[in-house]
């Protein structure tokens, strides 16, 4: 008996671990709740709270007077948040932004810039003695993304290989048999994974950002010279802020105006660094609407054709 009591305790003390910080909305106008999607919530907590707490006391002239956060587990979570009025706002990749917008109908508000980079897209590449050359040549070969929610080194490229005429496949592992006429894919789930696969050829190609493809620490450069870029998608915002579709229209307005003004304002400087080293917000304009179109369409697509 006493060992049962002890396995709940570890039950409930596990699901109280579980649960989302900053407790719930409650539908109390005065508290601006930003959500985020998180396998890790305390280090995201800290990378938000800065830009919460500046952003609040601006706001108080619409009635904010509170801000809180909620972390969710996947985008399913932080779509019934948003349409149960939980979430007031949320900060995600492209990708993951038009999925919330499509399940949730939330509103896309401001593109994030972020380290100075407001647009980026997704390179493929292979080892230079694989013979591989093109996204064509990937057909009865593997290649490894990152993770499901990944917007450059999942979403995006797995469009981009669909639009193609590709079909993809899951693998269970590197070694699995593939059929000739797919293309195989695994989840690596960091950059440098991906660029390790490749180069000891555990997987024929790999795909990840630009920038990353630049970074040294998640693409060696003793690994790069081994390889090379076969293909690339379409540039797409970096982030996107958005927030859920009945928010109050006064607090939509001034917090695009405190968010876009931020970037002019030595106190928000250490807030935005620590907010995924955000660099300024900056409106949606035509193109990147478009874009941020064709990358919800190519989300569609994958989830309907591949998931």
């Amino acid at each position: 008996m006493i060992v049962s009591l002890r396995r709940i305790a570890l039950l409930v003390f596990g699901f109280a671990l579980a649960l989302p910080v900053g407790g719930a909305h409650a539908g109390d106008p005065s508290v601006l709740v930003l959500g985020r999607i998180s396998d890790d919530p305390k280090a995201h907590y800290e990378q938000l709270k800065p830009l919460l707490d500046y952003v609040v006391p601006r706001m108080a002239d619409v009635g904010i007077r509170e801000g809180r956060i909620l972390m969710a587990r996947d985008t399913q979570q932080m779509g019934s948040y948003l349409r149960r009025g939980r979430v007031d706002w949320v900060s995600e990749t492209a990708g993951t932004a038009m999925l919330l917008h499509r399940r949730a109908n939330a509103k896309p508000l401001l593109l994030t810039e972020r380290d100075g980079t407001s647009q980026y897209h997704s390179l493929f590449f292979a080892r230079r003695d694989s013979g591989i050359r093109s996204l064509g040549d990937l057909r009865g070969h593997s290649v490894a993304f990152q993770r499901p929610s990944s917007t450059s080194a999942y979403f995006a490229p797995a469009a981009e290989l669909l639009h193609r005429g590709l079909s993809l496949e899951l693998l269970l592992s590197p070694t699995e048999e593939l059929d000739s006429s797919v293309v195989g894919y695994l989840f690596a789930r960091s950059e440098l994974n991906i660029a390790t696969w490749v180069h000891k050829r555990l997987v024929d190609a790999g795909v990840m950002s630009n920038l990353d493809w630049e970074n040294p620490q998640r693409m060696p450069s003793a690994f790069r010279r081994d390889l090379v870029v076969i293909g690339q998608t379409e540039d797409y915002p970096r982030a996107v802020e958005l927030v859920r579709s009945d928010l109050d229209r006064k607090v939509e307005a001034r917090l695009v105006q405190v968010l876009s003004d931020a970037a002019a304002d030595p106190d928000a400087s250490e807030a935005l660094l620590q907010f995924f080293k955000t660099t300024r917000f900056l409106p949606i304009d035509p193109a990147s609407r478009r874009s941020l179109d064709h990358i919800a369409s190519g989300v569609a697509r994958v989830r309907t054709d591949v998931e």
